[in-house]
């Protein structure tokens, strides 16, 4: 199974490929996958050479061969369709309780941002809450739920973004 970035990247070099025949660059890999350093291109290069799906070959220069492609092949990142994150707002009135009652599917919960998570460089852990996101009771379990959000990118092969707010049960 690959993240989601690790598939745009395979994609989108896979479409290069029938193209032109020449393998993207790493700086347009970088620029078409929006990342802010070189190096998350060479970990989703080395992750999809684990995986099988690309084969890097010897003493030539942007020489890459996809070897194969996953079962369901999304439209890539050379039309213009690249990860497009469903933004929740936030702003609705305090829960009296975290814990998510019975309710129907389009039903959402008020969930307390308590801070800032470091994905990258250590930064100084808050417990204070700054303001609350409106999450859909779909994607919470039973218990209570906090959020934060991401400082950093060291997380990018997972698809965890500089300024994500994640949810996690406590």
């Amino acid at each position: 199974m690959l993240t989601r970035k690790q598939h745009e990247l395979l994609m989108f070099i896979n479409e290069r490929l029938k193209e032109t025949g020449v393998a993207p660059s790493f700086d347009e890999m970088k620029e078409a996958l929006n990342l802010r350093s070189k190096s998350g291109i060479h970990r989703l290069i080395t992750a999809l050479e684990e995986r099988g799906f690309i084969r890097r070959l010897a003493h030539r220069a942007r020489a890459l061969e996809v070897l194969k492609l996953p079962d369901a092949a999304a439209p890539s990142l050379a039309r213009g369709r690249g990860f497009e994150p469903e933004v929740i707002e936030g702003g609705g009135a305090p829960a009296a309780s975290l814990a998510p009652a019975p309710a129907n599917e389009n039903d959402a919960l008020p969930v307390s941002v308590m801070g800032r998570i470091a994905a990258g460089t250590p930064i100084e852990a808050l417990q204070e809450e700054s303001h609350q996101v409106s999450v859909p009771l779909a994607m919470l379990s039973n218990g209570e739920h906090y959020a934060l959000e991401v400082k950093g990118d060291s997380m990018i092969e997972a698809g965890i973004l500089d300024g994500d707010t994640v949810v996690i049960q406590r």
